[in-house]
């Protein structure tokens, strides 16, 4: 089984897929892993769907309301940043966007001088410092290797630090077995308590939803996709029930089920 994830070799995403595949691949961008999957090039994507601090990766959350995919399991892994340089001296601290907001109480704190650089991941950002002594990166302390220093380990701003990350495959793959099942919902419609009237279902029949996000839609201003996650997999009749209704409530659009999948944690 081949997987195509966020690259280069180092990221947090790469250590997420390794719980997956022996034979990974790296892109640039969530849209493209997502879209390697859906034209059949790849057998899994790993894409970063949530984090604990900084919240939604609202390209996951486009990207899966674009392409047909499944989702097949949730990788929950531990977010451990470090500061990694040349010499305790730099002017520059790169890292994923994602990665220097979660950091950003430690730097304005130890370093308010040195200008933040978003690059593509954390890896990347290594790279950035290992090319270039002015620079530092952000990222997993085992990405350092001989010739980076481990200036300061766990630098993120909350100890609980964590980022779950999706496993998408193909669409024919999804599964109704699992504890949790995520939901694309487009209305194509806007009246006073659509978003109640899209959730009840769930609540009447005892679902608890684990998250709920509005996405634009890009068809029109004040238009919106809803991402839906709840803790009932597809097999349950409660679960099949809430589907059908919410199918209803959705006619003038639809409703993209992207499967019931478990959660494995990994280090």
């Amino acid at each position: 089984m081949n997987a195509l994830t966020l690259g280069p070799e180092g990221t947090y995403s790469h250590r997420a897929t390794q719980a997956v595949a022996d034979d990974i691949d790296f892109a640039e961008s969530v849209t493209a892993i997502v879209e390697g999957v859906a034209t059949g090039a790849y057998d899994r994507g790993v894409v970063p769907i949530e984090n604990s601090i900084e919240g939604s990766v609202t390209e996951s959350l486009d990207a899966l309301a674009d392409q047909r995919v499944a989702v097949v399991r949730e990788v929950v892994t531990p977010i451990r940043h470090s500061l990694l340089a040349q010499t305790e001296t730099f002017e520059t601290v790169a890292s994923h966007q994602q990665a220097l907001a979660q950091c950003r109480e430690y730097l304005n704190r130890e370093y308010p001088d040195v200008v933040t650089e978003p690059v593509a991941s954390t890896a990347r950002g290594v790279e950035r410092a290992r090319e270039d002594s002015s620079v530092a990166g952000i990222g997993h302390p085992a990405n350092a290797g001989d010739d980076l220093r481990v200036l300061e380990s766990d630098i993120q701003d909350r100890s609980s630090n964590a980022t779950r990350f999706l496993v998408v495959a193909p669409e024919s793959e999804r599964s109704d077995a699992g504890g949790k099942t995520s939901f694309v919902v487009y209305p194509n419609t806007n009246h006073p308590g659509l978003l109640l009237d899209l959730l009840e279902p769930f609540a009447e029949r005892d679902i608890n939803l684990s998250r709920v996000e509005s996405r634009p839609s890009g068809e029109r201003l004040g238009d919106y996709v809803f991402h839906i996650d709840i803790e009932a997999g597809l097999y349950e009749e409660r679960t099949k029930g809430a589907v059908t209704e919410l199918e209803e409530i959705a006619n003038e659009g639809w409703v993209r089920v992207l499967g019931s999948y478990d959660t494995e944690h990994v280090v």
